[in-house]
């Protein structure tokens, strides 16, 4: 008995650990390199206000500040598949991107966000 304890505690931990792993990250240009060779699964986080002053063209859309974020956002992706996640400039996509990392996604989040994408166009 004293044994399955050992184990199922070594069990939690190491679980716990490999969902904690740190956050992937990828620059604008690096971004710009992999859409223009494959679609891939990209996520802006921002609001309706700042997506309408523009938005890279391929990305999906889930509001970082609405209290179902996780819910819509996993709705629309592949887990099968490696997540993009961007924002104004890469702050709140690093939320995201550990709250989706948790649910066990592969995730990326794109550093300098649709700020350094803008300055690059």
């Amino acid at each position: 008995m004293k044994n399955l304890i050992y184990i199922l505690l070594g069990s939690f931990f190491f679980i716990n650990c490999a969902q904690n792993q740190e956050i992937k990250k990828i620059n604008t240009l690096e971004l710009r390199e992999l859409l223009s060779t494959r679609k891939i699964q990209l996520i802006d986080v921002r609001s309706p206000k700042e997506i309408n002053e523009g938005f890279i063209n391929t990305a999906i859309f889930a509001n970082y500040f609405e209290d179902d974020f996780v819910k819509k956002a996993i709705k629309q992706i592949d887990k099968s598949k490696p997540v993009y996640l961007y924002c104004r400039s890469g702050n709140r996509s690093g939320k995201s991107a550990k709250l989706l990392n948790e649910k066990g996604f592969d995730v990326y989040n794109v550093i300098g966000g649709y700020t350094q994408w803008s300055k690059e166009n």
